[in-house]
């Protein structure tokens, strides 16, 4: 895996393996937990990558064998609306970055996923959970209800009643559970998560990246009228049908050999 040039110390750490970039919140000594700064350097690298064409997954992880403890409660005190929607904000662009982007974010959790760290590895496309990992959406025992998309995620991953019960009497849910409950979608031997969640991004950064692109757009922005549903599909069919990708699928199923699929 190749290293960009990021300092040791930098809050985001940045490294490539081929086509898939690696973003690793990196506070291990405060369990990777969020203040304003990674909140405004994670959504950077975000969109760094989207824009990137040599880049066509993405991988969350983080540090010193923990994804994310949530928001650092050292950095929080009770200020005025004016003060705190700026940051309220810089964690909204964090997931506004992973839903819009054409690219497939997949998070590799090992540890705790607390509070917002739980929110923003549900706001991925794939959760890659170890066994030995605790999801538990924390907001209410700081008096908070939560952010980082988590009443649209946790919702759509586990249900209503689901998320309503996680929401308003929090618990820990290991990664067993995680995977049974919708909230993890592979689950990982410990220490593992990340060669895991790399091997299924190698997979994904293989396939069509218009078609993943359509696809992720369609799941994330879809209507919810199941008639206008088959109507994008039908958009993104028409689309899709003239492009070179698609041109190169077809002749690699005829000629028996595995497809090149260039974005075009």
């Amino acid at each position: 895996m190749s290293q960009k040039a990021d300092a040791g110390d930098a809050c985001v750490l940045v490294a490539d393996r081929g086509a898939v970039r690696v973003l690793t919140l990196n506070r291990p000594r405060r369990r990777n937990a969020i203040d304003l700064e990674l909140r405004v350097v994670l959504a950077e690298r975000i969109e760094e990558a989207m824009a990137d064409a040599e880049v066509r997954v993405i991988v969350l992880t983080g540090a010193g064998g923990v994804f994310c403890s949530g928001g650092d409660i050292s950095t929080m005190s009770r200020q005025s609306a004016e003060r705190t929607r700026p940051r309220a904000e810089a964690a909204q662009r964090i997931v506004r970055a992973i839903w819009s982007g054409p690219k497939p974010v997949l998070a590799a959790v090992e540890g705790f996923a607390f509070g917002a760290g739980a929110a923003l590895a549900l706001a991925c496309d794939q959760v890659v959970a170890a066994s030995d990992a605790t999801f538990n959406p924390t907001f209410t025992r700081v008096g908070l209800a939560g952010d980082l998309g988590v009443f649209w995620s946790l919702r759509r991953r586990a249900g209503l009643a689901a998320a309503r019960r996680l929401l308003m009497l929090p618990r820990a849910v290991g990664g067993a559970e995680a995977v049974k409950m919708g909230l993890a979608d592979v689950l990982a031997e410990p220490g593992t998560a990340l060669e895991t969640a790399l091997a299924d991004a190698e997979r994904l950064a293989a396939g069509p990246p218009l078609a993943l692109a359509a696809i992720k757009e369609l799941l994330v922005e879809g209507p919810s009228d199941p008639y206008e549903v088959l109507a994008r599909e039908v958009d993104n069919q028409v689309r899709l049908f003239d492009t070179d990708d698609f041109a190169e699928g077809v002749a690699a199923f005829h000629e028996r050999r595995p497809p090149i699929f260039r974005g075009r």
